[in-house]
This record gives structure tokens, C-alpha cells and sequence, in this order.
């Protein structure tokens, strides 16, 4: 299964040659209100899907900047029922959106595996993410997503054996979550040598499609994804900063925010503008 919102983007891609570009931003950050304002913004910058954070206490996966946007949701009251809430704002003002959820296990399996997938379906999610969650004990939430009719993304690191890319590819049905390299989310500097090596080892299991994440928060590092055949990118840290920075009215205020979401956007296109062949197999060359 693959929720028709992603099958409908990723076809569409496959046949203009671009990639996805996918902000990452946390519920509640700063209040659980302005969540769907913010992601306004995005879709208005030209956000093909969004990837939306569950605020936790302990987001052992992320560096700074996502925690303390953790954190400021929790202090201004984010629940998972307020939560939902936001969602299901959003799903009314974008029906036609990609929406995922990355979500820690804590939350999940304390509300109960059932209950919190049939939950995130009536919010409007397409897929959840567990990123402390090992594929090879995903089970019981793979299976509970299946049945309620949400798409499981699973995280493949480039360093990741043959065996968790097997589990990997036959256990997620969104996409998979390439992270471009070991440790936490935050900007750094990311070496994409691998990547394209881990992109056509998926391809080949028969995984779903592979977008990438982790330290990318510039159109350069954008265009070396694309480079290596990725289906799209994920801009965690870098998007919360600029979404704190908008609606603190920083800057050039909100329209900051839109511009730099069109200026990664148009860093997807790099592909397409290279005249690489619609459908092509072969993974470029990464620069």
C-alpha cells in the first residue's frame, strides 16, 4: 500500500524528472495554533509533502534546533489530541497534500499502537515515521498501520547492512527515510558519496521511493541529492529556524520563509534542467 497523496507526487515527478521537496516542521512550535499558518507558508513557497514532528520530551534522533522547537511546543500546551487538532486543520486547507508524522515510540505505544494509528488516519496523515523504532521490531506498528490504512516510512542510514536494507524495503510503503549520514537532524556538512549507492540498492529491493534527510538546508546540498537519483529531500532544521525566525517577524518576516522554501524548490528541478531522461534508471555521477 502507498497512500494515493504520495503515489500522485511521485508519479508526477517521475515524469518531469524533478524531486520532492519535503520541510520538516514541529506541531505546536510556537503554539499548536500557529502549525497550519506555518505550513501556508511552505506549501505557498512550493512544499510538495510535509513532515510534521510530534513534540516529545526526549527526541533522541534530533539535534538542537528540533528539540528546542520540541520543547517550546510542550511549554505552550501541544498534546497528542492537539495535535491531531493542528492536523486536521491542515488536511482541511490542503486536501491534496502528502502529509507524514514523525513520531518517537514513547507516544505511540503509551496511547496504544490501534488507537494512535487510527487517530493519525482520522487527522489525515498519510504516514507515520518511528525513527527510534528498529526495523527489525516494527511488526506490531507496521502491521497496525496497515490496517488502518497509513503508510509505514522506515530510516535506512548509508551505512546500513544488507539485511536492514531488506527489512527496510519490504516493511515501508510510503517511502524510506535515506538519512545522508549517521548521528542527529542538524546542519552540517554532508558527504553524499554513499547515497547514490543506497538509493540504487533500495531501487533494486524494491523500495519504495527513497527520499533523503539530515544536515540539508541549502539548494547547494539540495542538487547533490538530486544528483543521486533520490525521489526527494528533507529540510528539518534549517525550516524550523526560518519558521522561528517568520513569526517572530525576523528578517523579511513570513515572505523569508516563503522564499527560501522557492529557492530549495527550485534546486529539485536540477535534475530536469540537466536533461536527465524521464524514467532513467541509472543513478548520476554525484559532484
Amino acid at each position: 500500500m502507498i497512500s494515493h497523496r504520495y503515489r500522485v507526487l511521485f508519479d508526477r515527478h517521475r515524469r518531469t524528472g524533478e524531486a520532492a521537496l519535503v520541510p520538516f516542521v514541529v506541531v505546536g512550535d510556537p503554539t499548536p495554533d500557529h502549525t497550519p499558518a506555518i505550513v501556508d507558508l511552505l506549501v505557498e513557497g512550493g512544499a510538495d509533502a510535509i513532515e510534521l514532528g510530534l513534540p516529545f520530551s526526549d527526541p533522541v534522533a534530533d539535534g538542537p534546533t528540533i528539540q528546542a522547537a520540541a520543547t517550546r511546543a510542550l511549554a505552550a500546551g501541544a498534546t497528542v489530541t492537539r495535535v491531531w487538532t493542528a492536523i486536521s486543520r491542515i488536511r482541511e486547507r490542503h486536501p491534496d497534500l502528502p502529509l507524514g508524522l514523525l513520531s518517537y515510540a514513547s507516544p505511540v505505544f503509551t496511547r496504544g499502537v490501534e488507537r494512535f494509528y487510527g487517530e493519525a488516519a482520522a487527522a489525515g496523515l498519510d504516514s507515520v515515521l518511528v525513527p527510534d523504532l528498529p526495523s527489525a521490531e516494527a511488526a506490531p506498528v507496521l502491521e497496525a498501520a496497515a490496517k488502518l490504512g497509513v503508510d509505514s516510512v522506515l530510516i535506512a542510514p548509508p551505512d546500513a547492512s544488507r539485511e536492514t536494507l531488506f527489512r527496510v524495503a519490504r516493511g515501508a510503503t510510503g517511502f524510506v527515510y535515506l538519512t545522508s549520514r549517521a548521528g542527529v537532524t542538524g546542519l552540517s556538512a554532508v558527504v553524499f558519496r554513499d547515497i547514490a549507492s543506497r538509493v540504487a540498492d533500495l531501487d533494486r529491493l524494491g523500495a519504495p521511493p527513497a527520499m533523503v534527510g539530515f544536515g540539508i538546508g541549502c539548494s547547494d546540498q539540495v542538487r547533490q541529492v538530486v544528483d543521486t537519483g533520490a525521489a526527494g529531500v528533507i529540510v528539518g532544521s534549517a525550516t524550523v529556524e526560518r519558521s522561528t525566525a517568520a513569526l517572530a517577524g525576523a528578517g523579511g518576516g513570513p515572505m523569508d520563509l516563503v522564499r527560501f522554501i522557492a529557492d530549495l524548490k527550485a534546486a529539485t528541478r536540477h535534475r530536469w534542467r540537466n536533461g536527465a531522461s524521464l524514467g532513467q534508471a541509472d543513478v548520476p555521477t554525484v559532484v
